[in-house]
């Protein structure tokens, strides 16, 4: 199976969810093996909150869009030009996903298989319908795929390399595990925004989908802000406000209430707004409904803190503060060399395998 058709296999994959975005569905006819799929794809959209509460219709689409737009010929053929991919005897790579948000582990499967090599996932039980649907998918549209793609719910055995993530401490678990063989480890990381106070209103509100899209549970999500020593919140607050009918998740508001009463009964000062919480921390990692600040004196000063804290961050949001930061409003659509952790796979594959 050359590289040329693996290639295609995800092209047709891409025209496949390219017919299901959360503006709604649209059958199209030229879509291959659509009569076989369309409808049982539907179903499992609309199905995947009653096994996760955080997976609703919209995320849930939200996610197939974003990755119909990059499994295009184009983009993938972009993407790989970078490297040198050469047909070898397949390896069996084991990939531990995690399951925060839909798909989450996504580009781990298609990074494995494009690079030529066979996968073996274990999935989280909160993410375990849509990848095996996708992949019976790549199967119907190319057969070869069969022998190259399989599920565990039991301990990986049988694997050349690993790629796992999880928490910190799961993290522990995966180095003793896993030492043995080539791995890449994912452990916490968090993203941020960096804010001057010069942001026009229109980037803050930009901002909002990087903090609410998934509810903030997503690695890229950001969970804290950097803002200059006096900055003012108001202008942040009005911009954000059209995102408030998050509050009528109960899950969100569930935690909302619960952590602002965590917070009233330690005596912390907050900044809220009926649907968001603001807390002057140091961590990184805010709790859902929170959104974590810090303040910074200079840009020398930050910069610095950024760079001795890079195993924490994710991705970082800004208009040009810092380099190769994301632009507002984009961390939740990556690209294909947007790999997580910084950590080229396709790279890590070529040298592992």
């Amino acid at each position: 199976m050359v590289l040329n058709h693996r290639i295609n296999a995800f092209c047709e994959l891409g025209k496949f969810l390219n017919q299901f975005k959360y503006t709604g569905y649209e059958k199209v006819n030229t879509v291959l093996y659509n009569d076989d799929f369309f409808d049982e794809m539907a179903h499992k959209v609309q199905a995947s909150k009653h096994y996760n509460g955080w997976f609703t219709e919209e995320n849930v689409l939200f996610s197939l869009e974003q990755w119909s737009s990059v499994l295009k010929k184009e983009a993938l053929e972009q993407w790989l030009s970078a490297y040198s991919i050469k047909e070898a005897t397949p390896k069996t790579i084991g990939i531990v996903m995690a399951g925060n948000i839909p798909l989450v582990g996504f580009h781990d499967f298609l990074s494995v298989l494009i690079a030529g090599h066979n996968v073996l996932v274990k999935q989280s039980s909160d993410d375990d319908e849509l990848l095996p649907f996708l992949a019976a998918y790549l199967i119907a549209v190319a057969p070869e795929f069969k022998d190259r793609i399989s599920f565990t719910t039991e301990k990986l055995t049988d694997f050349d390399a690993v790629i796992a993530t999880g928490s910190n401490n799961t993290a522990r678990y995966f180095e003793y595990y896993f030492g043995s063989v080539p791995n890449i480890i994912r452990k916490n990381r968090n993203s941020l925004a960096v804010l001057t106070g010069d942001e026009t209103k229109e980037q803050l509100e930009a901002l909002g989908k990087d903090i609410f899209r998934y509810y903030g549970l997503g690695c890229r999500s950001v969970s804290k802000l950097m803002v200059p020593e006096g900055y003012d919140f108001d202008l942040f607050f009005k911009a954000i406000y059209p995102y408030n009918d998050i509050i009528n998740s109960t899950k969100y508001a569930n935690n909302y209430d619960y952590n602002k009463a965590v917070y009233l009964m330690s005596n912390y000062k907050l900044l809220e707004n009926g649907f968001l919480m603001l807390k002057e921390d140091q961590s990184y990692t805010s709790p859902i409904a929170t959104l974590f600040y810090e303040t910074y004196a200079t840009k020398g000063e930050l910069l610095e803190k950024l760079k001795a804290d890079t195993e924490k961050i994710q991705c970082i949001v800004s208009d040009g503060f810092i380099e190769n930061s994301v632009g507002f409003g984009e961390t939740q659509s990556p690209q294909l060399s947007d790999y997580a952790d910084g950590v080229d796979i396709i790279e890590f594959l070529s040298k592992n395998t």
